[in-house]
């Protein structure tokens, strides 16, 4: 059945590494085509991020329930009982593809690879992400609890979308993809050094977006749902 656990992972790993291709090559394009305008950079950058997620969420989420996301993945083994004998496989897929999706990028538009020296670990940086994943979290499993998962993939692509300019961190919201960025020294990369600061906010904003859902929506008000983002199983 394809919704065996490698498969599962196979589309983990092809969707958190399109994702981050989308992410690192559309930085590369801003960069390129308006070189003096960081605002028009980061507009094209966020429009195609917003665009490129909500249509590997939809493609993937039947197989894997489409995560991309190290900290989705143990939200969802928290909140939603997934198998924690599936989470570092989930995670190690989506690190290994993060990775991936970066050299992709950078040999499509022929950049070098290279370890990106933007620095971006202060204090409001920090506190972005932290917001930007906790806000992140809050949506999925208030749609999850809701039975509004059909509004996923628009709305979470929605959300990153406008978390690129609301949050001074532009949203990284994700380990897998800050790793990924490490690999990059372009628009959208991010320096090594900056990297343990911004998964530790990641962690402690999933934390307080954990919580959230189940104040909000109790589990006995909650409608069944299969996942996060639920996948169906194929044959």
């Amino acid at each position: 059945m394809i919704s065996s656990l490698w498969r599962r992972a196979a589309a983990e790993l092809l969707g958190t590494g399109l994702l981050v291709t989308v992410v690192v090559g559309s930085g590369i394009a801003a960069a390129q085509l308006s070189p003096d305008d960081v605002g028009v950079q980061l507009l094209e950058n966020s429009i195609a991020t917003a665009l490129g997620l909500g249509v590997l969420i939809l493609m993937l989420r039947p197989i894997s329930g489409a995560h991309f996301n190290p900290v989705v993945t143990l939200a969802d083994a928290l909140l939603r009982g997934r198998s924690w004998r599936e989470v570092p496989v989930y995670v190690a897929a989506q690190l290994v593809g993060a990775v991936g999706g970066t050299e992709l990028a950078n040999a499509m538009f022929a950049v070098p690879p290279a370890w990106s020296v933007k620095h971006r670990a202060t204090t409001p940086h920090l506190l972005g992400e932290a917001v930007a994943t906790a806000v992140l979290i809050l949506l999925i499993f208030l749609l999850a609890r809701t039975g509004q998962t059909y509004a996923a993939p628009a709305a979470i692509g929605a959300y990153i979308g406008a978390a690129y300019w609301f949050t001074s961190s532009t949203s990284f919201a994700n380990p897998a993809v800050t790793v990924g960025r490490m690999f990059t020294n372009t628009f959208a990369g991010i320096a090594p050094a900056s990297t343990p600061g911004f998964i530790a906010a990641q962690l402690a904003g999933a934390a307080i977006g954990l919580g959230l859902p189940v104040v909000l929506v109790p589990a006995s008000r909650a409608r069944a749902a299969d996942a996060v983002i639920p996948e169906r199983t194929l044959s």
